[in-house]
């Protein structure tokens, strides 16, 4: 698997903190009361542990299998746990894909973010099928969503703006078809000083397009969506 998120890393907690402050609320008020016996809590696509902090603050009780293939973003995520004297006993980070993952034989819910548009129709049903077999009845799967459920031109925008110090961080994203279900985006990530650019990094990936209703289909899961950019599957 490529990883999209090596030249971008040390971007990604700058940005994302005005988005995720609603985010995480949503992700809290989701997990809250669910029952942790039963097995860990997969995180699955943890990045920098952002979506870790929530599950152990919402579920104090529970231990959490974060699994990142991303080195750069693998490195904050060890660090954001390892100084955490409640995260280090609780968190078990793990470098592997969602295709490539050993997962224990149960698990008490499962988070999904940045994942599952990197694989496509066959992949995402084998991946939920997996999870599912080891959740017990009612327990939820969490998962990321993206606005544009099919593909569509989307026009440069930004999504993020971000001081530190001196300098500004800004997010832009704009989008193209690439194929029947899948999106090209582009992503440029910039530092400013004033109005000067310092840096400026560009990615591009391909991503499969999908609503909650398409992960659900031919799953036996309940779909449910939270908002846009947030959903719930629960056997």
């Amino acid at each position: 698997m490529i990883d999209y998120y090596s030249p971008t890393a040390e971007f990604y907690d700058l940005v994302g903190v005005q988005r995720w402050t609603q985010s995480d609320a949503l992700l809290a008020s989701v997990l809250t009361g669910t029952g942790t016996g039963h097995g860990p809590v997969l995180d699955l696509g943890a990045g920098t542990g952002r979506a870790t902090e929530v599950i152990a603050r919402t579920l104090p009780d529970a231990r959490i299998l974060a699994v990142e293939p991303s080195s750069p973003m693998r490195a904050v995520l060890t660090s954001r746990v390892v100084r955490d004297e409640d995260l280090r006993p609780r968190v078990t980070v793990v470098a592997a894909t969602a295709q490539e993952m050993e997962l224990p034989d149960r698990l008490s819910a499962a988070v999904i973010c940045g994942v599952l548009g990197y694989l496509d129709r066959a992949e995402r049903t084998a991946l939920l099928g997996r999870i599912t077999d080891r959740l017990p009845t009612g327990a939820p799967i969490v998962v990321e969503l993206m606005a544009v459920r099919a593909p569509q031109s989307v026009a440069p925008m930004r999504i993020a703006r971000q001081t530190l110090g001196e300098q500004d961080y800004e997010a832009w994203l704009s989008g193209e078809p690439c194929g029947p279900e899948q999106m090209r985006w582009s992503a440029t990530w910039r530092v400013l000083r004033g109005s000067r650019v310092l840096r400026e990094v560009d990615v591009t990936h391909e991503w499969y397009t999908f609503g909650i209703e398409d992960l659900a289909a031919g799953t036996g899961l309940t779909a449910k969506q939270i908002t846009p950019e947030l959903g719930v599957l629960v056997r």
